[in-house]
């Protein structure tokens, strides 16, 4: 959503944002260009190439690598073009991954993953820099997981299984710090799949198409009209999640945050922004750590802590004005006013007049 997408996160407060992952690199590539060149609307972008993914891939947008020097090759060939950080996906084998990460750490980037077919601990030795989507695609201990390919349950085996004070949890966690593996939380994606915890947000509907907001009221109905034990495997994944990432943050693990808007309604740029810093809180962290999680943990992992992320001398003028105290109440968040990115201000409430009714459009 090229028009729409950069200007929702703007008038969210987000000044700086990974893409992780794309579809079409060369959009985003210049979506980069045209809001560095002051020419859109827009936060800063660390672009990320094309998916890394590997055969069998259910995505036909996907390139699938051969091999491990096709992975190595699409490396240096997006960061060639400008791309500075790259992401690993679902059917990604060892090999094709180690090979990744050897030439993005060459160059001096950094590589997420969305995985599957490779477990949390064997991205981990390989070298990953950080893991997408908080504990809930960790497939270590999924039933009849064979190396190198993606599990039937990609992961929701190993979630439900993994309680928050098992051995395995322990030790997994223990790695992930020992190796400075990041992870980053969407849970506003998850949330989607367990009644009561995506209330709809009046705003971020107006922003929606018509049929964008049709066919998303439509799956979200399925979901909170259903019976509540229809969603209990859900609902328990859920809070195991929430509480493995208060113990990798309290055993002194980098957390970020982020919202995975898929396009699918429910999760929109910006407004999945908010809603992630709220459920941070759902988890059990306090306000200001939240925030933190949200702003210098993002900044530390980009290696931009010195320019952004805390309000201090020296530092850009990225900030965000709100109507309000999240410290005291979280929801606060939402209350934008202002948003300034290098010093220039723009009026939140006029960026989403922009898109309303636009979002959805290509």
């Amino acid at each position: 959503m090229t028009f729409s997408s950069p200007r929702l996160y703007l008038a969210a407060g987000v000044t700086t944002m990974r893409t992780t992952g794309s579809v079409e690199p060369y959009a985003d590539l210049n979506v980069k260009s045209l809001i560095d060149s002051g020419a859109m609307a827009g936060p800063h972008m660390d672009v990320t190439g094309p998916y890394l993914e590997g055969a069998g891939s259910p995505f036909i947008q996907m390139h699938q690598l051969k091999d491990a020097e096709d992975a190595r090759r699409t490396v240096a060939f997006w960061a060639d073009q400008g791309a500075t950080s790259f992401k690993a996906y679902m059917n990604i084998t060892r090999a094709e991954l180690k090979a990744a990460l050897d030439e993005a750490h060459r160059r001096g980037l950094k590589l997420t993953g969305h995985l599957c077919s490779v477990t949390y601990p064997e991205a981990a030795a390989l070298g990953i820099d950080n893991l997408e989507h908080g504990f809930f695609v960790n497939t270590q201990l999924d039933p009849g997981k064979q190396p190198d390919l993606c599990s039937k349950g990609t992961g929701t085996p190993t979630l439900l299984a993994m309680t928050p004070d098992s051995p395995e949890a322990d030790a997994l966690i223990k790695l992930l710090v020992e190796r400075h593996v990041a992870v980053t939380s969407t849970l506003p994606v998850f949330a989607e799949r367990v009644p009561g915890r995506a209330p709809l947000n009046p705003r971020a509907m107006a922003v929606l198409t018509p049929e964008a907001r049709e066919a998303y009221l439509y799956s979200r109905n399925q979901v909170h009209a259903a019976p509540r034990e229809r969603y209990a495997d859900a609902a328990r994944a859920f809070e195991n999640d929430l509480a493995l990432e208060r113990r990798f943050v309290a055993a002194g693990g980098l957390l970020l945050a982020g919202p995975d808007p898929t396009g699918n309604g429910g999760v929109i740029p910006g407004f999945g922004d908010q809603r992630e810093v709220e459920l941070l809180v759902d988890a059990g962290f306090r306000p200001e750590e939240a925030i933190r999680i949200a702003t210098l943990n993002g900044a530390t992992y980009l290696g931009l802590a010195d320019r952004i992320g805390t309000v201090a001398p020296g530092k850009n003028a990225d900030l965000m004005i709100v109507k309000g105290d999240p410290s005291k109440t979280i929801a606060d968040i939402e209350n934008v006013e202002i948003v300034f990115k290098d010093g220039v201000g723009y009026d939140s409430a006029k960026l989403l007049e922009s898109v309303k009714g636009r979002y959805g459009q290509y």
